[in-house]
């Protein structure tokens, strides 16, 4: 992986749009950390739309409905869950810089959030960066079991709804692995990056709900000719 030193001036959203289009993303070393660093992986983790895995045990208790399901109300609440020390993480890579700058980003439409509330209130989600075909997912928290899978089963449906063919998740881990996430080249992650920003694809902030529900039952259609 292949780690640069930003520009000594603020990100902004023009800069991060551009870097995203050249696949590369900005991490600080902890929350505290005032400076940030581009990251160039030279093994990428995706997700193929195509074939996301969704366990059978979480796609019963979507079904179930545990949590109202929202995209874009908080996206600054949802960014600074992400920010927040969890179980087994003391700190993490978002800083007060990041903060500022995806949340001008979000403004202009550029980064979403998917939320999972219960009773009003913000229990857990995920956030991320769309460029025409494109979505760069960048982290999640939760704060009651599942939120954060829910967060990510509904982000994977609107994506598909939406025409999307490029879901980027940075990095494989045990958690995604179970989604079906796949590491593949730098040169391979590029040639479908390339592809994917040519499209026009749409992220729905909010859906239909007979549409959101055919959109989950089609993706647990696919799920289900694989392995639970």
């Amino acid at each position: 992986m292949s780690r640069y030193a930003s520009d000594p001036f603020r990100l902004t959203p023009e800069l991060l749009i551009r870097a995203y289009a050249a696949g590369i993303f900005p991490m600080a070393e902890s929350r505290k950390a005032r400076h940030v660093f581009w990251i160039d992986p030279k093994v990428r983790g995706i997700l193929p739309l195509d074939g996301v895995h969704v366990p059978r045990s979480l796609r019963k208790v979507i079904r179930r409905r545990p949590f109202d399901v929202r995209c874009d109300t908080e996206f600054d609440a949802v960014i600074r869950g992400c920010a927040q020390p969890a179980d087994g993480r003391r700190d993490t890579w978002i800083n007060e810089e990041i903060l500022r700058a995806y949340s001008e980003l979000h403004k202009l439409g550029f980064a979403h959030s998917v939320e999972c509330w219960r009773d009003d209130r913000l229990v857990g989600g995920l956030y991320g960066v769309s460029l025409g075909g494109a979505f760069f997912g960048e982290s999640m928290f939760s704060e009651e079991r599942d939120a954060s899978k829910v967060a990510l089963v509904h982000l994977v449906a609107r994506l598909r709804f939406g025409g999307f063919v490029l879901l980027d998740v940075q990095f494989v881990t045990d958690h995604l692995a179970r989604f079906g996430t796949i590491e593949i080249s730098a040169r391979d992650y590029h040639d479908r990056l390339e592809k994917a920003l040519k499209l026009q694809a749409r992220f729905y902030s909010e859906i239909d709900p007979e549409d959101e529900f055919s959109a989950l039952d089609e993706l647990f259609r696919q799920s289900s000719t694989q392995t639970s």
